[in-house]
């Protein structure tokens, strides 16, 4: 009996045991404290997550929404007026003047060629060409050379803007060292920065008003890295760093380019300039041979016939020969 009551105590003192210990266990080893404090690492590091994540798209849709503003301005760019025409060319010239000039010149090349020939088709020719072929020409030529030298001194610039910023100089300040030191046309495009600024114009305005004036791949590469970084910070420097080489090796490659293509270029001018060239000296020497063409019928087709195949050959040899980087 004593036996028996003996092992039902023990028995008992056993469960209750049992019971304490699993009930006081977690709190004697720490388990609960563990698992709190994974509770309260766990939810900050995913609140953490997500808001990197909502910041990365919120970055990528900043970037996107840049890229999409840039893109409607080139569209836009591509309608401009002739005072903008004017100003790429770097010329001072009011719209006014510019009609002045080509009416004059217009009239001299038509009279010009009146008087030579004879014939007032060839006059009316003349004043076409002078009107309008020869004043857009030199505009375009005029352009060509501008842009030409800005692309040329324009990586040096971005190199004072990196060293710049790299000493603790501000933007503003590298701006006013270009301004002041660079060579045209980057002193004077950078110049009209500095003024854009002064007005209230924001950094990533002036260097898009850099852009409409300056219509080149250097200028737009340059508004687009000054956009996104106003935009989404960065390091700078860094950036214009690596846009300045990028430029400088578009400028290789393209120099490149023009050295290898530079045999078929003179072939082309040698090739186009051959069939007027050989009917100048046939005229000049034996002038009754070469003016059935301007005199009979058949004449006349076949020269404008070969006049217009011409125009397409040079026209095709242009594209061939024609390489834009």
């Amino acid at each position: 009996m004593n036996t028996s009551m003996l092992a039902v105590a023990l028995l008992a003192m056993i469960a209750v045991g049992g019971v304490v210990y699993a009930l006081l266990y977690p709190t004697l080893s720490g388990e609960k404290r563990a698992e709190k404090r994974r509770k309260e690492f766990a939810g900050p590091s995913a609140v953490r997550g997500i808001d990197r994540e909502a910041q990365a798209r919120n970055k990528r849709g900043q970037i996107a929404q840049s890229l999409k503003d840039i893109e409607n301005r080139e569209n836009a760019r591509n309608k401009i007026s002739l005072e903008q025409r004017i100003g790429q060319a770097g010329l001072t010239w009011t719209p006014k003047k510019y009609y002045g000039i080509s009416a004059g010149i217009a009239a001299a090349v038509g009279l010009l060629l009146w008087l030579a020939s004879g014939n007032w088709i060839l006059g009316l020719v003349g004043l076409f060409i002078g009107g309008f072929g020869m004043p857009a020409w030199f505009l375009k030529r005029c352009k060509s050379t501008r842009l030409k030298n800005f692309g040329v001194e324009f990586p040096n610039a971005l190199d004072v803007i990196v060293r710049g910023i790299k000493a603790g100089l501000p933007v503003n300040d590298c701006l006013r060292i270009i301004a002041n030191e660079a060579t045209e046309p980057v002193r004077s495009e950078f110049r009209m920065i500095i003024e854009s600024q002064a007005l209230g114009l924001p950094l990533s305005e002036a260097v898009v008003k850099l852009n409409e004036r300056m219509p080149c791949a250097e200028a737009n590469f340059f508004g687009i890295v000054i956009a996104i970084q106003q935009k989404t910070g960065g390091n700078l420097s860094e950036t214009l760093g690596n846009l300045s080489r990028v430029l400088r090796e578009r400028r290789k490659m393209r120099d490149k380019i023009a050295a290898v293509s530079m045999e078929a270029k003179a072939s082309a001018a040698i090739i186009g300039s051959l069939p007027p060239v050989v009917a100048i000296l046939v005229w000049l020497t034996t002038p009754k041979y070469i003016e059935l063409l301007w005199i009979t019928q058949a004449g006349k087709v076949a020269l404008v016939a070969s006049g217009l195949w011409m125009l397409i050959g040079i026209f095709i040899m242009k594209k061939m020969i024609n390489f834009d980087i």
